[in-house]
């Protein structure tokens, strides 16, 4: 795959026009052939150039189908959009981070900002003040005066202008006018592209720029041959640009830097070829090659992705719900703070009560014993459980005990201090021995023993040390704002549990298992004192002094965020009603209910277009096959293909196919929650695919080239050989761009395949429309006409 499309040069707007039309144009590729059988290779070169100047003028189909398209594109996308008036599906989620970030309140998300900053900018422009928190699906937008038009008027903005992307690209790719229109069709009339850019979700933005990527790579491609030249700089950067749009919207964003990064790849190795047929590079020039591509696609995005990062912390100041996923360094960064308000110094012989960072459960012991024989037949300590509970409760008070005698009280415990607990109900002393836990057998049980054993043979075992995340020697030991690992200090376990861990059996009563793990490393780890109840109202430690909000640098700010994003995208592994499966996307076998009011019997429903979802994911299969009977054709000494058309083939629509298979391959791969929208944007490269397939099946070689004998194709050759060097650049003469080849033959079987697509997916379109608007309202056989695989629609009561 050395090209993203198959033009082997640039030609003027790719001389497009001829493809356009049904009836055959002047034969003005005649005299080319004629110049070519003569020998005058300068007087071909000059009537190639006469060709591209009229197809330059004749370029208005192209205008006027891109035109209609776009108008189409935004009458589907915007009709209706005011309905419903009333929260639908995750807009709950995006349109409160809008919110959040109008209020200047922190908050966490597991994606990136870009996205979101753009709602923000779209309320900030109607002078919205984010009071609305969109708490739940179905509350209403007219009673709490949300400008939710404005929200959802941007993904439809987005999706009005993917649609003449995706056509855009066919363009620039120099397909046919048919083949353009099959392409942007798919997009246009898909129930699931409509659907997603309606609401208040990231997904326009996602696709947009995964297009405009692919777009900008493209125009900056047929520019290789005029290297640096202003406008080869301007789309280098825009593709660069482009793909950190995409990453800075969804992680998923990394799938178009592969898809675009494996045919830059390709390029420069053909670069770096001596024998090349334009020509060597010395090693200096193709290393500004290398370093351009580097500046354009690697250090622009990612300059720019930190961009968005430094604008969501500037903007988003004042604490917030998100607070509790950051370390509290990062905390004290945030105004109106509440750990660093509430924060109370811990002192010997007082009781607390420590609670899990992520698990949210508070250290638990009673009276109950560990049984004599687990399920799997091992043997425990029958000492007394040590648990996990999510509930306040006076079972989780302890006693921290100085491991060394001390005088009086008032003592402060400090960071790196050897400290023993006391179970305040039971008495007991918490320790951690050498023997396994009741689930995990590589970590060690947690139990509780008496006074005497722990002041006797036992001693050693209740030693633990207090190790404060980020903390310095000596530092203070405090409820809230410090996080802290409790190592024991004979086995060097950290005590540990995690939302992965099963709950303990009926014996347990079904809570938590807390035991001793030997990575220390690992964040799940970490635990704080959420309180020390029982201090005196006069008690001087509850003085709170006024405190100043403290810096952090950038840098240190953007790790630590993307740490915790990215452990808890992967944490999403719960079930979903509507979760999917990879394999069950292309086929369109399940959607997702985004809305439904009972009383009027709507309903909104994501599901794609199962027409246009069927045909594209055929037309892949389809494409797979070509490339399988080629190969083996090839094999088999019959070369059934000319060369321009397999370049074609393999360069143009093989750069499609791999960005489906980009987009769409690593989900297998995924273990978070997955749904069909994730398919979206290998949906999109399964238009472009489709559209190309569409001409290559019904395309016919041009009339003049397929009239020439065996000989007279020789001699043509022969006479182009004699004067390569006045060559265009990669040029072949006999073999002229497609967009060239097609514009003196007739298109009726392509415009008429391309019609009967176009017609069918517009029927698919309007069939499911009650279901992608939300209106009208369905009866019950209606809605029974529309499970077509068994849709898990809902039947209003």
């Amino acid at each position: 795959m050395s090209a993203p499309q198959g033009v082997r040069q640039r030609q003027p707007n790719n001389a497009g026009g001829g493809g356009g039309s049904m009836k055959k144009r002047p034969d003005t590729n005649g005299n080319v052939t004629d110049a070519v059988m003569n020998g005058n290779v300068n007087e071909a070169v000059d009537q190639m150039k006469q060709v591209g100047k009229e197809a330059v003028q004749k370029d208005w189909d192209y205008k006027l189908a891109v035109t209609l398209i776009t108008i189409l594109a935004f009458i589907t996308r915007f009709w209706g959009i005011s309905h419903p008036n009333q929260v639908v599906f995750d807009e709950v989620h995006f349109g409160k981070f809008a919110s959040y970030y109008l209020q200047r309140t922190y908050f966490f998300d597991v994606h990136p900002p870009f996205g979101k900053l753009l709602f923000a900018f779209a309320g900030w422009l109607v002078g919205y003040d984010g009071a609305f928190l969109f708490e739940n699906i179905g509350d209403s937008y007219i009673t709490n005066k949300v400008p939710y038009v404005a929200y959802r008027s941007m993904p439809a903005l987005m999706g009005s202008l993917t649609v003449t992307t995706v056509f855009w690209i066919m363009w620039e790719s120099g397909y046919s006018l048919p083949a353009c229109i099959v392409a942007a069709s798919i997009v246009l009339f898909d129930n699931a592209h409509i659907g997603q850019t309606r609401l208040i979700l990231l997904d326009a933005t996602l696709v947009l720029f995964m297009a405009l990527s692919v777009l900008s790579y493209i125009r900056f491609y047929k520019l290789r041959h005029e290297p640096f030249c202003r406008k080869w700089w301007k789309w280098l950067l825009l593709t660069g640009i482009s793909m950190s749009c995409v990453i800075s919207t969804k992680y998923v964003g990394a799938f178009t830097f592969f898809s675009i990064g494996v045919p830059v790849i390709i390029d420069l190795w053909d670069l770096l070829d001596i024998n090349r047929k334009q020509g060597p590079l010395s090693l200096p020039d193709f290393g500004k090659h290398l370093g351009a591509r580097i500046i354009g696609l690697i250090v622009v995005p990612f300059m720019m992705y930190l961009f968005w990062f430094q604008v969501h912390f500037a903007i988003l100041s004042r604490s917030g719900p998100g607070d509790d996923f950051m370390t509290p360094e990062f905390q004290e960064t945030l105004s109106d703070n509440l750990m660093t308000q509430q924060a109370v110094g811990i002192d010997y012989f007082d009781n607390i009560a420590m609670r899990h960072k992520e698990t949210k459960v508070y250290l638990h012991s009673h009276v109950d014993l560990y049984p004599l024989r687990y399920d799997d037949g091992r043997i425990s300590s029958q000492g007394q459980q040590i648990t996990g509970y999510p509930h306040n409760d006076t079972n989780n008070l302890w006693q921290i005990i100085p491991a060394a005698p001390m005088e009086g009280l008032g003592h402060p415990v400090k960071n790196g201090d050897i400290v023993r607990f006391r179970h305040l109900v039971t008495d007991a002393w918490l320790l951690t021995h050498d023997v396994a836990s009741p689930s995990m057998p590589t970590n060690q049980e947690f139990t509780a023993v008496k006074v005497d054993d722990a002041d006797g043979t036992r001693y050693n075992d209740t030693l633990f040390e207090i190790r404060i995340e980020n903390g310095k020697p000596g530092q203070n030991f405090k409820t809230m704002s410090s996080h802290f690992k409790l190592v024991h200090q004979p086995t060097k376990v950290a005590l540990w549990t995690h939302h992965t861990i099963a709950p303990l059996p009926d014996w347990g009563y079904k809570q938590a298992e807390i035991n001793g793990n030997k990575n220390l490393l690992q964040s799940s780890n970490i635990w704080y004192v959420e309180e020390v109840p029982g201090l005196a109202p006069d008690s001087p430690r509850l003085v709170k002094e006024e405190k100043k909000t403290k810096t952090m640098p950038f840098l240190k700010k953007y790790f630590e965020l993307q740490r915790a994003m990215f452990f808890h995208n992967n944490a999403l592994t719960s079930s979903h009603p509507y979760a999917s499966f990879p394999i069950q996307w292309p086929f369109l076998l399940r959607g997702v209910s985004f809305w439904t009011e009972n009383d009027t019997r709507q309903q909104i429903y994501f599901l794609g277009n199962p027409v246009g979802w069927w045909f594209a994911s055929s037309i892949l299969a389809v494409f797979a096959g070509i490339l399988l009977a080629d190969q083996v054709s090839v094999r088999r000494g019959v070369d059934a293909l000319d060369t321009r058309t397999r370049l074609r083939l393999y360069n143009s629509t093989g750069f499609f196919f791999l960005l489906w298979a980009a987009h769409y391959l690593p989900f297998f791969i995924m273990g978070r929650q997955l749904f069909l929208h994730h398919y979206l944007p290998a949906h999109l490269a399964s238009a472009l695919v489709s559209g190309a397939v569409i001409e290559f099946v019904f395309n016919i070689e041009a009339p003049e080239l397929a009239s020439l004998t065996e000989a007279q194709l020789g001699e043509a050759k022969k006479g182009s050989m004699k004067t390569q060097a006045q060559q265009p650049q990669g040029g072949d003469l006999v073999r002229k761009p497609i967009r060239e080849r097609i514009a003196g033959q007739s298109l009726l079987a392509t415009w008429a395949a391309s019609g009967v697509v176009v017609a069918v997916l517009m029927w698919g379109f309007w069939f499911f429309a009650p279901l992608t608007y939300g209106k009208p309202g369905l009866s019950v056989e209606q809605v029974n006409a529309r499970k077509w695989l068994n849709y898990d629609l809902h039947f209003a009561k």
